[in-house]
């Protein structure tokens, strides 16, 4: 997802060891020439930091930093928190703005310290290998957005290839020689799949190209590349494991704060996410019983998974995705800008660790398809467990109006049209997730599915696996809780399987912000009723959909603060 965050002056880019800035950066040239001195600074910024950040360049379309990786040294992460630090005490300095220019700067400031928390207080490049794994090296963009020729996109390939080693180099030497057992897991798992992605899939993506020189490079440098990868996952692998993973109470409550603009007591945070757990239980018990007469809870989850998507899911997603569009635009539900659409493909071998995922076009891109990737079950687990893990066809229905309509898909066609662009280039965690969320209960609120039982088991399937994480996030790291003890919550209070609940719970170790699905829907579900209450009702949702989504992907208390002309930001649920 794109919730990778900002910071930067642009007179600190050449000391950041990443290499100076294009003679024209591309977020300076679509924005044209800056009309004020905080429009002048806040292009300075962006171009800053896409020469920091060459990954997230790419990643968000500016190719000309194509092939490029971050600098992981030390000096490369001080500087880049020296920059951050920057950014929050020189926006701030801009005060006589209009209104939209302070919701921009305050946004930006956001973002910056969201990324200083994540860079010094949780000091994850240090002690999380999903830092790495997350921010730069998986090179899908050259092999699945189209936005050059092939040879030209293996070019790029070739250069990223040459920099992984240093990279891997830089990574070795940060990371430390014991952390918690499951970001072992994470960080075998990830660099050794980026070996074999090197190896493998990026090597046949490329095979038709006609080439003998190019080729053999193409082979030599993902051959290196490879061996860098698979040679960080054995070294990581001999870590010795700890069960240290907790963040502590008040560090999660400054990452809440940092990250998302929330700063209400856990204590009320646990209380709110409780009472949502108990209204889906409820739901589902009486969608059950009309489902599954005299069936258990466990029994309904059973009707509902054995009934698999006639011809697989990514054929059934391909088939849901046009249904779903028709209903958003028959029930008047928000705004479909454009005439983009997303693809559904098989997900990589390298990134099977999701389920399901989209990889949405940037803004900087033109003409570049979005991707929603569903994974197959590992063809080494056995045809019982295989079976298990094809999503019933409910369960899908759900997964991708979060992924594609009116989820992720269309919430980027509106942040990529945002009037901002730093609402065009960070969305954020809450935001996206909270938004896709979401839409899967608004979607069944709208009238989804005819009220049909089981398509609401569906959407309450989905709702109680993400109240789980929220739950779950609290307790590991605030509350004492172990990850035995969060793995028999997912399976006892929210019905999930014991291979989901294993790996749920493992994810909240080292993703403690995953609670942000569940957060960030009940803060938008709360701002819509307050919002409509006096503009129509249900009438109003589709203006409040679009105003919200306008904004691009700030933290929803800044969302709430602007659209109710409340005086400052803050959580309501």
């Amino acid at each position: 997802m794109k919730h990778k965050l900002l910071a930067g002056m642009a007179c600190l880019a050449l000391a950041l060891g990443a290499g100076a800035a294009p003679a024209q950066a591309p977020v300076t040239a679509a924005m044209g020439t800056p009309a004020t001195p905080w429009k002048a600074y806040v292009g300075k910024t962006l171009d800053a930091w896409m020469a920091q950040d060459p990954s997230f360049a790419i990643y968000q379309g500016a190719h000309q930093f194509d092939g490029r990786l971050p600098d992981w040294s030390p000096a490369g992460l001080k500087a880049r928190a020296d920059f951050l630090r920057a950014v929050i005490a020189d926006a701030g300095k801009f005060t006589d703005l209009s209104a939209a220019d302070r919701f921009e700067r305050d946004y930006l400031v956001q973002v910056a310290k969201g990324q200083l928390f994540w860079l010094v207080d949780a000091d994850k490049p240090h002690t999380n290998p999903g830092y790495y794994i997350e921010n730069g090296l998986d090179p899908n963009v050259y092999v699945s957005r189209d936005y050059a020729d092939k040879p030209t996109r293996m070019k790029a390939m070739i250069a990223f290839f040459k920099a992984v080693p240093r990279a891997a180099t830089q990574i070795r030497g940060n990371l430390k020689t014991a952390m918690p057992a499951s970001f072992i897991k994470l960080g075998t798992a990830g660099f050794a799949g980026f070996a074999e992605y090197y190896r493998g899939d990026a090597r046949a993506a490329f095979a038709d190209v006609k080439d003998a020189r190019l080729q053999a490079e193409f082979k030599a440098s993902s051959e290196a590349a490879a061996t860098a990868m698979q040679g960080l996952a054995d070294w990581l692998a001999k870590a010795t494991p700890t069960q240290d993973f907790a963040m502590g109470a008040d560090r999660f409550s400054r990452m809440l704060a940092a990250t998302e603009a929330v700063d209400a007591p856990l204590d009320e945070l646990e209380a709110v996410g409780r009472a949502d757990l108990k209204r889906n239980q409820d739901l589902l018990k009486a969608a059950c019983a009309d489902y599954a007469p005299g069936k258990d809870i466990q029994g309904c989850f059973d009707k509902m998974r054995a009934d698999k998507p006639e011809g697989g899911p990514v054929l059934a997603a391909r088939k849901q995705i046009p249904d779903l569009t028709a209903f958003v635009r028959q029930h008047d539900i928000v705004t479909i800008p454009g005439t983009e659409q997303a693809k559904v493909e098989e997900s990589p071998p390298y990134n099977r660790q999701n389920s399901a995922y989209i990889d949405p076009a940037g803004p900087l891109d033109k003409g570049i398809a979005s991707v929603y990737y569903i994974s197959p079950p590992d063809p080494s687990w056995s045809q019982q467990m295989q079976q298990d893990y094809i999503p019933g066809k409910n369960d899908l229905l759900f997964t991708s109006v979060h992924e594609v309509m009116p989820g992720h898909f269309l919430q980027f066609l509106h942040s990529n049209r945002s009037p901002s662009w730093v609402g065009r280039l960070f969305v954020g965690y809450a935001f996206a997730e909270g938004w896709a969320h979401y839409a899967e209960e608004m979607m069944w609120d709208a009238g989804l599915g005819n009220g049909d039982a089981g398509v609401h088991v569906g959407q309450l399937s989905n709702a109680l696996l993400r109240n789980c994480r929220y739950l779950s996030a609290i307790g590991l790291h605030a509350r004492g809780m172990t990850q035995e003890q969060s793995k028999r919550m997912f399976m006892t209070e929210c019905y999930q399987d014991e291979g989901t609940a294993e790996q749920q719970a493992a994810r909240g170790t080292y993703d403690p912000a995953y609670l942000n699905y569940t957060l960030g829907k009940l803060m938008i579900r709360k701002l819509r009723d307050d919002w409509t209450a006096t503009r129509g009702g249900r009438a109003g949702w589709k203006a409040f959909h679009d105003e919200f989504l306008s904004y691009g992907g700030p933290p929803i208390p800044l969302v709430r603060q602007a659209m109710m002309k409340e005086d400052a930001p803050h959580a309501v649920f």
